[in-house]
């Protein structure tokens, strides 16, 4: 144990004052001056950390891993073995740019074995990168994200099979249906079947539980993209999927549920506070959102950890 209060073993370099109390750092590490290092630290053997890093507490870098120049690990991460992080997205030798490209791994995420980490990458709060995956843009918070290049599969907490539950279980029963999101209701609107063709509506009011004054269409979306990833202070928000099919997952801060809207009969409402994403679009996809005011940017919540701290606080 060292004077500052932290284990090293003896093959272990560290030119670094800047490591916590409690951090074990094991054989073949070396650490240069610069870098700092959180408390409760768990550093397995042969990592290499460059000067301009920053590591958080309880932060778990298994055997292989070398943190670059502009590296930041949040407190709680996870990072795998093997793990090949990079800073400089047109390197040349013995040609060092000016600055070199930040990635930031937030707090509470986890990056699988011999995945690959693009230079800029934000990932973001308690997202899982999988094995093998080759990160090449952000990762928003809590996605799975897997492939090459990776692609959201999934939402911790969220799983696929729960994506009707419980309102496709009702039957064609019409009506609002509770889920396990505080503030998300699933509507299965009144249907009429014909010859001529068929037709889905729903009255204001009534299906839809509040007055509607803007509606806009999502459409032309590739699979690979997300859209929404914000919550709302106090708007009101009913989505349909009136032609193709996507996800939309709904986080109220303490559950998490994935609804899949296949149907111009099926609807979402989701009250204000509630963080919402959608992905999964099929390329005919075509959701319409009605919104129960005028559009204001000062409405939007864009933070999932800021959204978690005014959930926290009760909204304001």
């Amino acid at each position: 144990m060292t004077p500052a209060g932290y284990f090293r073993h003896e093959a272990a370099i560290v030119e670094s004052a800047n490591v916590g109390p409690g951090t074990r750092v094991w054989a073949f590490v070396h650490i240069l001056p610069g870098a700092v290092i959180g408390a409760d630290c768990n550093l397995c053997d042969h990592v290499f950390i460059e000067n301009d890093v920053q590591v958080g507490d309880r932060v778990t870098i298994k055997s292989g891993v070398q943190l670059w120049d502009g590296v930041t690990l949040e407190d709680d991460v996870f990072v795998g073995p093997d793990v090949t992080f990079s800073n400089d997205p047109f390197p040349r030798s013995r040609q060092r740019p000016a600055q070199f490209a930040r990635t930031l791994v937030k707090r509470g995420a986890s990056i699988g074995a011999n995945a690959t980490i693009l230079p800029g990458i934000t990932i973001g709060e308690r997202a899982m990168v999988g094995a093998g995956a080759v990160v090449t843009r952000n990762v928003p918070p809590l996605a799975i994200v897997t492939g090459n290049p990776a692609r959201i599969t999934g939402y911790e907490g969220a799983s696929a099979g729960e994506a009707d539950a419980p309102a496709m279980e009702a039957g064609r029963a019409t009506g609002a249906f509770p889920t396990r999101v505080k503030g998300v209701t699933l509507h299965r609107l009144p249907e009429v079947d014909d010859l001529r063709g068929n037709l889905s509506y729903g009255e204001i009011g009534r299906e839809v539980p509040f007055e509607v004054k803007r509606y806009f269409l999502v459409y032309g979306v590739a699979n690979k993209e997300i859209r929404g990833e914000h919550a709302h202070r106090h708007l009101h928000q009913f989505l349909i999927c009136v032609h193709g099919r996507c996800h939309v997952v709904a986080d109220d801060g303490t559950h998490r549920q994935e609804f899949a809207l296949d149907s111009p009969s099926v609807g979402l409402h989701i009250e204000p506070m509630v963080w919402a994403t959608q992905y999964k679009y099929t390329p005919d996809g075509v959701l319409l959102v009605l919104a129960s005011d005028f559009y204001n940017p000062e409405s939007y919540i864009r933070e999932y950890a800021r959204f978690l701290e005014l959930v926290k606080a009760g909204g304001e």
